[in-house]
C-alpha cells in the first residue's frame, strides 16, 4: 500500500486497540489513545526506511536518505545471507528485513528500552519522529506542499505538548505498566503495531510481504505472505483508495468511540 492509506490503517488499528482495552475493564486515558495513534501512524511508514523512495526517506532530509541506503544495503546483506533455495535474487532489499515480525518487535522493545532509561528528553525525541512521519502520512498533501521545517516544526511542536499532557497524573504515562521505573514502556506497543499494520498492508498487494521471516516456508525462507492471487491488488490501485481508506476511515472513528467511551 501506499504512505496515506498505511498510515491511516495504523492509526484505526492502535484506537481498536483501544477499545478493546476498554472493553477489558482497562481503559487508555485519552492521552494515551490520541498519542498512540498518532505514533501507530507513523510507525506504519517506517518498515520502508528499505526503500529510498519512500515517504519517510523525505521525511527527515539527508538524514534519512542516508539512513534508507543503509537499511537498504543491510536488508540486501540479511536476505543473501539467509535466503534458502526457493528465495530468488534480488538486487535490493526492500520488503525483507524491515518487512518481518522480527523486526517489528527489535524496533518496538528499543523504542521501549530508551523511552525508560532516557527520560524525558527520550521520550520527546520518539514522539517528534513519529509526529512527523504522522504528519507526512495522514495530511500527505499537505505536507508536500509545505516546507520540510514546517513539517519539522509541526511535529517538534505536537511533542512537546503531548509529553506535557502525558506527564500529567493518570494522563498515561503509566497506562498498563504501573510500576515504578515502567513510565513509557507502553510507548514500544504502537511501534511493533504499526510495523505489522504496515506489513499486513503490503501482505494484501501483489507482491505479498514476507512477514514470517525467519520461519522456513517449503524451500523458501523469504515467502511472501498473502491472500489467494485473485484476492491481492496493486498498491496505489481503485481498491486501496475507494475502498479500504473509507473502510479504515470508518473503523478508526468507531473505534475511537469506544475506546473513549462514548459507546460500549
Amino acid at each position: 500500500m501506499m504512505g496515506p492509506a498505511h498510515s491511516l490503517s495504523g492509526a484505526a488499528a492502535w484506537l481498536g486497540v483501544g477499545a478493546v482495552a476498554a472493553g477489558l475493564g482497562h481503559p487508555m486515558p485519552w492521552p494515551t489513545v490520541l498519542v498512540g495513534a498518532l505514533i501507530c501512524a507513523g510507525a506504519a511508514l517506517a518498515p520502508d526506511l528499505d526503500h529510498q523512495a519512500a515517504t519517510i526517506s523525505r521525511a527527515f532530509g539527508p538524514l534519512s536518505r542516508a539512513l534508507c541506503r543503509v537499511v537498504d544495503r543491510l536488508a540486501h546483506a540479511t536476505y543473501k545471507a539467509t535466503r534458502k533455495p526457493g528465495d530468488p535474487r534480488r538486487a535490493g532489499g526492500h520488503r525483507t528485513l524491515t518487512h518481518t515480525w522480527l523486526w517489528a518487535v527489535l524496533v518496538g522493545a528499543g523504542f521501549s528500552a530508551a523511552a525508560v532509561y532516557g527520560g524525558r528528553w527520550a521520550v520527546l525525541v520518539i514522539l517528534f519522529i513519529h509526529m512527523v512521519l504522522a504528519v507526512e502520512g495522514l495530511l500527505w498533501r499537505q505536507a508536500r506542499m509545505s516546507s520540510d521545517v514546517l513539517v519539522w516544526l509541526l511535529g517538534a511542536t505536537s511533542a512537546w505538548m503531548l509529553a506535557d499532557v502525558l506527564d500529567d497524573p493518570g494522563n498515561g504515562k503509566d497506562w498498563l505498566f504501573t510500576q515504578p521505573g515502567q513510565h513509557y514502556l507502553w510507548i514500544g506497543l504502537p511501534i511493533v503495531l504499526g510495523s505489522l499494520v504496515h506489513c499486513i498492508g503490503d501482505a494484501l498487494t501483489v507482491s505479498g510481504c514476507p512477514v514470517l521471516w525467519p520461519i522456513p516456508i517449503g524451500r523458501r525462507r523469504w515467502y511472501p505472505v498473502g491472500p489467494p492471487r485473485f484476492m491481492r491488488f496493486r498498491a496505489g490501485s481503485w481498491v486501496e483508495i475507494k475502498v479500504l481508506t473509507p473502510v479504515f476511515f470508518l473503523v478508526g472513528g468507531g473505534c475511537a468511540l469506544g475506546a473513549l467511551g462514548v459507546i460500549g
